[in-house]
């Protein structure tokens, strides 16, 4: 029984831990710029109930400025599906590499794949700097933490703004929202572990321009494929390298 009470105080205090990470810089930029969608949402005619489902159900928030764009350009259900889709393919090696950080022996699966909905490039930026500071057995716990209360605090936060965006400035709105993309970048460039990492994020971002006015309607897709298979030779041609001097 004093066993069982120090397991329930210990997972306690690592899911507070992982609260509390919830309610750091990365997080605030995030909360901001979930402001300037809000006004997005609303301008675009979509009602306070279906800009709050997307914020907790799709939880990417270039996911949502994609749904949002599709269906104002009059695309199909199917169409905007599969645009979210694409979008959100990048959210899969950050759950192919955070997930086994999080498991343990103990660790059930259908709790991993709740958490998986919670990975976006923020929640994955913080919990891969701070994961390996916390025991194993707890990381679930301070996942769960962290990740859930992310969606919920940024879901009632655009709700609360939906509401009140018209007492805001459009040019701070616009602002704000551009200031996650900005955090991301940095955030990617600071936590990258190989070279072939920053190569695709520097080959994207100055391949981007040149694809929007080639292919206007493809552009974030053939810059994203372009520069991954460039730093994925860049990649090819330093392991060869390193191969040959040793």
């Amino acid at each position: 029984m004093a066993d069982q009470i120090r397991s329930i105080a210990r997972t306690r205090t690592w899911y507070f831990r992982g609260l509390r990470a919830a309610f750091s810089l990365p997080a605030l930029i995030l909360a901001s710029a979930h402001v300037g969608f809000a006004g997005l949402a609303k301008e675009f005619g979509f009602s306070l109930a279906e800009t709050m489902f997307m914020i907790g159900f799709v939880w990417a928030l270039p996911a949502n400025v994609v749904l949002v764009g599709a269906v104002a350009s009059g695309a199909t259900l199917w169409g905007a599906a599969f645009a979210v889709a694409l979008s959100s393919v990048r959210l899969m090696p950050m759950v192919v590499s955070l997930i086994p950080e999080l498991r343990a022996k103990q660790t059930r699966k259908w709790v991993l794949y709740l958490l998986s909905h919670c990975v976006a490039v923020t929640s994955w930026v913080i919990a891969m700097e701070r994961i390996r500071k916390v025991p194993l057995d707890m990381r679930t716990a301070y996942y769960a933490g962290l990740g859930p209360t992310l969606v919920i605090v940024n879901t009632l936060l655009t709700g609360m703004v939906y509401v009140l965006v018209e007492r805001l400035p459009p040019s701070i709105m616009a602002g704000l929202l551009f200031l996650t993309p900005i955090y991301f970048l940095i955030s990617l460039w600071g936590s990258a572990r190989e070279r072939a990492g920053k190569v695709a994020m520097v080959l994207g971002v100055g391949l981007g321009p040149a694809f929007h006015v080639v292919v206007p309607q493809f552009d974030l897709l053939a810059a994203g494929l372009s520069g991954g298979f460039g730093a994925f030779l860049f990649h090819l041609f330093h392991k060869a390298r390193q191969r040959q001097a040793a």
